[in-house]
């Protein structure tokens, strides 16, 4: 089995790249997806997080506020990130893992790959055999934001530079990466370079022991 990495930046394309490579016949865990059922009322992540960031964060039902959340880890002069990572990071970890061993169990060829945004910011990119990174220009992130979350550009380009500042910037990524995907074309530009990168990480879990 191919162990793979799928990261980039804010609003880079990670999940379309993700899609792509799925419809290829890849697996495919989101570490954001793990971290959601983490932080579910009763979860010992949730009761740390809370107990961390204050009630101020739970909406009516007792579930977290992510925007709330993210403004209590993100904004203000003295950034919480690495607080809530260091809660948030170990048991998404944990069940990466164990997700990419029953994979393995199934298909010794199979290749599994986990998305996440922050896989060389949390040191975690040697769990890897390959590291995937998706790119795109500056200017489509925000662009990108703002039609995901029906904001205004400005708004849009504030999150965006907020959140990109407790991120690698993407120079770095690329220089850690094994394949690089370019998100700034068409869709069948990246669905090209996609299939190429497949073909590769394929080709790879196929001499894998």
């Amino acid at each position: 089995m191919l162990k793979v990495g799928l990261t980039g930046g804010i609003a880079a394309g990670k999940s379309v790249v993700g899609e792509m490579l799925v419809a290829l016949g890849a697996h495919l865990i989101q570490a954001d997806a793990i971290a959601h059922q983490l932080m579910q009322p009763g979860q010992p992540v949730y009761e740390e997080v809370v107990r961390h960031f204050g009630a101020g964060i739970l909406n009516p039902d007792s579930t977290v506020n992510r925007a709330r959340l993210a403004e209590a880890a993100f904004g203000g002069p003295n950034s919480r990130i690495q607080e809530l990572n260091k809660i948030v990071h170990p048991a998404v970890v944990k069940k990466q893992d164990e997700w990419m061993e029953e994979v393995g169990r199934q298909n010794s060829k199979a290749i599994a790959i986990v998305e996440a945004a922050l896989i060389l910011e949390a040191g975690a990119a040697e769990r890897f055999d390959r590291l995937v990174v998706v790119t795109c220009r500056p200017e489509q992130r925000v662009e990108r934001w703002a039609a995901r979350l029906k904001v205004d550009l400005e708004t849009a380009r504030r999150e965006v530079e907020r959140r990109m500042a407790a991120q690698f910037p993407d120079e770095r990524k690329i220089k850690a990466a094994d394949y690089v995907i370019d998100n700034s074309g068409s869709l069948d530009e990246t669905r090209k370079r996609v299939r190429e990168v497949f073909e590769k990480l394929k080709a790879e879990a196929e001499r894998s022991p």
